[in-house]
């Protein structure tokens, strides 16, 4: 007894929503159906009986009473034709005979298939044609003399004949009004049997109705309802809440997969707890780092700068006071002591500048570059007019970010191209401006001695160079110093593989919109403070980039 009940269950457990519903739905048009034609039935019954006692049963019975009212005139007018020979007395007669032809003739009809009926029909057709055969014929077909002797010959033959039709006549009529009075209880019983049938079904659809939403309740809202509040207690951060399915195959199937992905969050979240405690951990890391970085370079800029300071002091002292009075290699040696602690000062002096890229210097507000450039190539006087070279540019837009940054970016860009300077022609610089996409892409093209194409990524790599120290000054700087405040503005900078005709360095800085103009405009930070530092930056002399 429990293997059994279990096997249906785990039979009806299969179910989809789609087949309880179509079960459903095919049970309900059966039911109706069925409804439906007992509903026929019983009004096709009713409509029947109903037929039956208005077109036949009643018609039949007033048929009859007519026919009886055309024999009792046709029996008046004989009568008083016979007893007073008066021709009048016929008019009666005749009227009473053209009735019974009519009355007949609509009788027969109504008769059909009612052997009873047919057979009293019978009796009073043979009792109508008696008495018209001894009585009403003779009579009227007789002149007033002879009527009145046939008359009196036949008068108890003809009381006779006619009580008998009179008597076939109303055991007609009896019969006809029980059949009426029948198809009326059947009319009642069948109106009656309708009602109850109508409100049968009425009942019945109001069960079926009830049944349905029931079903659905408790098969497909319910369970929606609770699967849908747990879903939603777990968007709301509960994720200990379990999702549970019931009811058809296929929402037990939906609330697995919700609590799979409710299982496969809660991991996600747990990844996400631990990568997020990990990430604080190495942000606390980053911190510390940084500290110690700004640490550094209080004490590269102030510490470590003293006595380099004095080294070089001093050894430019030896070298001003006992120059020419030692040997050659004495002067050698204390040569290379000043320029190894020059070379150290601005190493350093490099250092602080690239740490200054985005964390001193970070003032964003609306940059005009045609004023920053002009700044730029007022700094930068002194070498143009040696190199001779001769700087152009397009008209340059207004931009958001950090003006000291700004100068030091253009300074470096331009000098650069100055040093690394062909040596058979006078420098020609040009940078141009186009604005592509949300973005604003200079370039700063030159007619210099070029970049090999398998150094062109090399060049923005901290203190990369390509030339030794002798050749081209600088410690290698310059150009990733560009990367990085390029970078931190938002764009990118590289080097232009299809120009080979000198060097193009190509960068791309977002343009300013509407919300960056409102959000930047800021008090202007005075340019000039940060001079100094976009010159400092400047002297560290952009990165070696040239193929020797």
């Amino acid at each position: 007894m429990t293997s059994k009940p279990s096997h249906h269950e785990g039979a009806f457990s299969a179910w989809t929503t789609r087949r309880w519903l179509r079960l459903g739905v095919a049970s309900t048009l059966a039911v109706l159906a069925v409804l439906g034609s007992l509903g026929g039935w019983a009004m096709w019954r009713t409509s029947q009986t109903t037929a039956l006692l208005t077109d036949r049963r009643s018609p039949a019975l007033i048929e009859s009473i007519r026919l009886e009212e055309a024999l009792v005139n046709q029996e008046t007018g004989i009568r008083g034709y016979g007893m007073s020979g008066r021709q009048d007395f016929l008019d009666p007669y005749a009227e009473g005979v053209s009735d019974e032809k009519a009355a007949m003739k609509r009788l027969r009809p109504l008769l059909h298939g009612d052997e009873r009926a047919l057979d009293d029909m019978a009796e009073v057709e043979r009792r109508i044609n008696t008495w018209q055969e001894r009585i009403a014929r003779p009579v009227s077909a007789a002149s007033p003399a002879q009527a009145a002797r046939i008359t009196t010959a036949r008068t108890a033959e003809g009381k006779t004949t006619f009580d008998a039709l009179r008597r076939a006549m109303a055991a007609q009529q009896t019969h006809l009004q029980d059949e009426r009075t029948a198809a009326t209880r059947d009319l009642r019983r069948a109106e009656t049997l309708r009602n109850w049938m109508f409100a049968i079904i009425a009942v019945v659809i109001v069960m079926v109705a009830v049944l349905v939403f029931e079903g659905l309740r408790r098969g497909i809202t319910g369970p929606l309802s609770r699967l849908g509040a747990a879903a939603r207690d777990v968007s709301q951060g509960r994720f200990d809440r379990s999702l549970t399915g019931a009811g058809p195959a296929d929402l037990r199937r939906l609330a697995s997969d919700l609590e799979a992905m409710r299982l496969r969050l809660l991991e996600e979240l747990r990844f996400s707890e631990a990568a997020r405690t990990l990430l604080d951990e190495q942000a606390e890391d980053l911190k510390r780092s940084n500290t110690e970085l700004e640490q550094f370079a209080y004490v590269a800029s102030h510490d470590l700068q003293e006595p380099l300071r004095k080294v070089s002091s001093f050894t430019q002292l030896l070298q001003r006071r006992y120059g020419g009075q030692l040997d050659a290699r004495a002067d050698q040696y204390i040569a290379f002591a000043v320029d190894g602690a020059n070379r150290m000062q601005t190493l350093i002096n490099d250092l602080l500048a690239f740490s200054r890229v985005g964390r001193v210097h970070n003032d964003h507000q609306t940059v005009d570059l045609e004023a920053v450039l002009g700044r730029t190539l007022d700094t930068l006087s002194v070498a143009v007019e040696e190199s001779g070279a001769e700087i152009t540019h397009d008209t340059l837009p207004t931009v958001v970010g950090d003006p000291t940054q700004m100068g030091m970016l253009w300074q470096n860009l331009l000098s650069n191209a100055i040093k690394f300077r062909s040596p058979d022609r006078p420098p020609r610089i040009h940078i141009s401006a186009a604005f592509d996409d949300g973005h604003w892409e200079f370039a700063v093209t030159d007619n210099g001695i070029g970049i090999a194409p398998e150094f062109q990524e090399k060049i923005f790599v901290l203190f990369q160079r390509l030339h030794t120290k002798d050749a081209y000054p600088g410690t290698g700087i310059g150009l990733a110093m560009c990367k990085k405040v390029v970078e931190f503005h938002g764009g990118t900078i590289k080097i232009d593989p299809e120009y080979r005709q000198g060097t193009r360095v190509v960068v791309t800085l977002p343009a300013m919109t509407a919300e960056t103009a409102v959000t930047s405009e800021t008090p202007a930070a005075s340019e000039t403070v940060a001079t100094a530092d976009a010159a400092a930056a400047a002297s560290t002399g952009a990165a070696d980039r040239r193929q020797p």
